[in-house]
């Protein structure tokens, strides 16, 4: 498949199912932050895909997700999953050290996931810190070059980067850097960075980039929709919320079909 530069989602055709657009598994909340999960998979429903998991962790979690997206579908092991892509660490338990990542093509890890990413085999893996989670990693910004820290989390770990925060940083293993500019403070808030990793996770599964270059494209794509989700969700002049900038989404995105 060509990426278009002009549509943040692939168009569908006639006569595609649910399947053909790509298949996403969720692990994310726990019983301290169940929302994490509804904002995850929220982002995930957006990206794309036409089929979404969500890998119960938590009882309360999963009714909360269950109850606001009736779409999804839960599994009780994350072996159990079978798909394209898989989104993990969103307000998730700690994993453990010798944890094994359930066989996808795409892998996107968020929060405390990350510490795991040199365990992953997946093709392509993407993660997503910010700033004081980078430096969690050995990666501290130095001088505010925040370019230079995630080419070297991209190097280290072999991983696409997205460095979040004021002008994201996406950094391939290939020296490749793409500095977006969509994202302003609207994004400030709790949550937003669980949609950014579902949204993330789904428009890599819907896209289904094959090689590196175009996985960079795609998440950058994710990026940039989800700073734009922002910017309309502030137009309200009212305080943002995250679930505010899931709703914006749509208006984002509704053109790209």
């Amino acid at each position: 498949m060509v990426i278009s530069n002009r549509h943040h989602l692939p168009v569908r055709e006639s006569d595609a199912n649910k399947y053909s657009h790509g298949r996403v598994g969720v692990i994310a909340g726990s019983e301290r932050y169940p929302g994490a999960a509804v904002l995850c998979v929220g982002g995930a429903r957006r990206g794309g895909a036409g089929y979404i998991n969500y890998v119960s962790l938590s009882k309360f979690a999963t009714e909360l997700v269950l109850n606001s997206f009736p779409d999804v579908v839960p599994i009780s092991k994350a072996r159990e999953f079978k798909g394209d892509a898989i989104v993990i660490g969103s307000g998730a338990p700690k994993l453990p050290r010798g944890f094994t990542f359930p066989e996808s093509r795409y892998l996107v890890l968020d929060s405390d996931a990350m510490a795991l990413a040199s365990n992953s085999d997946t093709a392509f893996t993407v993660i997503t810190p910010h700033e004081g989670e980078a430096a969690k990693l050995g990666f501290p910004v130095k001088s505010g070059d925040r370019k230079k820290c995630a080419l070297a989390l991209a190097k280290h770990f072999h991983v696409i980067v997205v460095l979040k925060g004021f002008n994201t940083v996406i950094a391939s293993p290939d020296g490749t850097v793409i500095i977006d500019k969509n994202g302003g403070n609207e994004l400030a808030t709790a949550g937003t960075g669980d949609i950014l990793a579902g949204l993330i996770g789904s428009m890599l599964a819907s896209w289904s980039p094959s090689n590196l270059k175009e996985c960079v494209t795609v998440v950058a794509k994710a990026v940039a929709a989800h700073g734009l989700a922002g910017k309309f969700a502030g137009k309200s002049k009212a305080p943002v919320t995250a679930t505010d900038v899931l709703d914006a989404l749509p208006l984002v995105l509704k053109t790209n079909r």
